[in-house]
């Protein structure tokens, strides 16, 4: 094997990943700032938030996982330079994305009695419902923006969701400070005032988005003359036939991970609370892996529309190795600070919670041990992923990540959670058994579909 082939690919593919994991990011910290804003009005309102938020984010990670097949299409007709395809891409994904996210909206709004089932206060609840109704819709302009991210980062150009997503934080952060808390002429309306910030910062990131990418010389052709008579079955078929599985394919991990803040709420606080900031810190360095995983699928669909399947190879590879560097990079510093990093996120001066916040941190500080093991794992099996996006192959990943999570992963995590003294850890050790057994399988398949690749254009010349 000669690294130098893969190594030499590395600056180009973190040229392109910089903007999508930045942009990663920014879709994290609106949840956050939420957080931290409504946290100042008391423990309910937090409560309530973050009630909300779990429904949520099981929606968005099916709007999201839908929208990733857009990419590896645009990106196949760009090395083509197919423009036709391109555009039909653009303009079905584009549709299918907005019934998609009026179809979510709908699904939560029904959803609401599900908080009762959950067996929340009901104070809490009374507060989470108008706050989920409000969140739920700004999944309808969220979703449509994914169409336009996912048609610009098919053409590499990762840059413009990067810009869209800082412009509707920083718009986001002043919306939420005057509605929340009443500043100037807006009235106080606490919670209701932070879900009315998302609501508005993400209607105003579709404009942007539509308004850079539509101005753009390159880009004009493809935003002339939409009409319903172009909408063809064939083509809603494609993306459809590729979007589903890709959001199965998420849905199976996130509700593995609320899963596992279920296994440790009944575990006990102090389990979920440490659960919750292990979580925390895996989640932003996976945000580098993701990134990492849009490039992969950019450059191979790239490859995969040149037919050059021998540079498809090297270049997943390189993209491969780049993930396991950084997750290595990221394990070194949990394992070296698993002491000190969970310390962030308590205030240790609170005499009243001294003896729970002692015991959060001794639990959190053995999770980041397994967190650093477990996010290399994490990064290998999303980048491959990425990959076989890329070759346009999901249905059988769909039933590896499946197999890997709910067949492997959960029962382990909940036996040793619920049966053993492992406790947290337990479920921890289930969530890395479950995230290696995919990266494994992921990567199996990979070799084996490049190989056939490989294979018919040698006996086809």
């Amino acid at each position: 094997m000669n690294l130098v082939q893969y190594t030499k690919e590395f600056s180009y593919n973190l040229r392109l990943a910089y903007p999508v994991i930045l942009g990663m990011v920014g879709h994290t910290l609106i949840g956050i700032v939420d957080n931290i804003m409504v946290g100042k009005l008391g423990s309910t309102e937090l409560a309530a938030v973050s009630l909300g938020n779990s429904m949520i984010f099981i929606a968005l990670s099916l709007g999201i996982g839908f929208s990733t097949a857009l990419t590896p299409i645009v990106a196949e007709a760009d090395a083509e330079k197919d423009q036709n395809k391109i555009r039909s891409t653009f303009h079905h994904g584009l549709f299918l994305c907005t019934i998609l996210g009026f179809m979510l909206f709908g699904l939560l709004v029904l959803a609401k009695p599900l908080m009762e089932l959950l067996h929340q206060p009901a104070d809490v609840i009374a507060l989470a419902k108008p706050y989920l109704v409000w969140v739920a819709f700004s999944l309808v302009p969220l979703i449509m923006y994914q169409g336009y991210k996912q048609f610009a980062d098919g053409l590499s150009m990762t840059k413009y969701s990067m810009y869209a997503i800082i412009m509707a934080n920083i718009i986001h952060i002043g919306i939420n400070y005057m509605l929340i808390y009443g500043v100037w002429i807006f009235p106080k309306m606490g919670i209701i005032g932070a879900a009315l910030g998302t609501v508005i910062s993400r209607i105003l990131m579709v404009i942007f988005m539509h308004l850079i990418l539509s101005r753009h010389e390159q880009l004009k052709t493809y935003f002339k003359g939409f009409s319903f008579e172009e909408i063809k079955k064939e083509t809603i078929r494609k993306i459809i036939n590729l979007g589903l599985p890709s959001a199965m394919q998420m849905l199976f991990e996130v509700v593995l991970f609320t899963a596992s803040i279920w296994l440790c709420g009944n575990i006990g606080k102090t389990s979920q609370a440490a659960n919750q900031i292990a979580l925390s810190l895996a989640s932003m360095t996976f945000m580098v892996a993701m990134g990492l995983s849009v490039v992969s699928m950019i450059r191979v669909s790239n490859q995969k529309g040149l037919m050059d399947y021998k540079k498809l190879v090297v270049v997943a590879r390189s993209i491969f190795l780049l993930s396991i560097i950084l997750e290595v990079v990221f394990a070194a510093i949990f394992i070296a600070f698993h002491n000190v990093l969970p310390y962030i996120f308590l205030n240790m001066e609170n005499t009243l919670q001294l003896t729970d916040n002692t015991e959060v941190i001794e639990i959190a500080s053995k999770l980041l041990l397994i967190a650093a093991v477990f996010q290399i794992s994490d990064g290998i099996q999303v980048v491959v992923l990425g990959a076989l996006r890329g070759l346009q192959d999901v249905k059988v990943p769909m039933y590896i990540t499946f197999t890997a999570y709910w067949i492997i992963g959960f029962p382990i995590s909940y036996y040793l959670g619920e049966y053993t003294s492992w406790k947290a850890e337990g479920v921890w050790i289930g969530l890395l058994a479950g995230l290696t057994a995919a990266a494994i399988f992921l990567y199996i398949r990979f070799h084996y579909l490049t190989k056939k690749l490989i294979n018919n254009s040698f006996s086809n010349n």
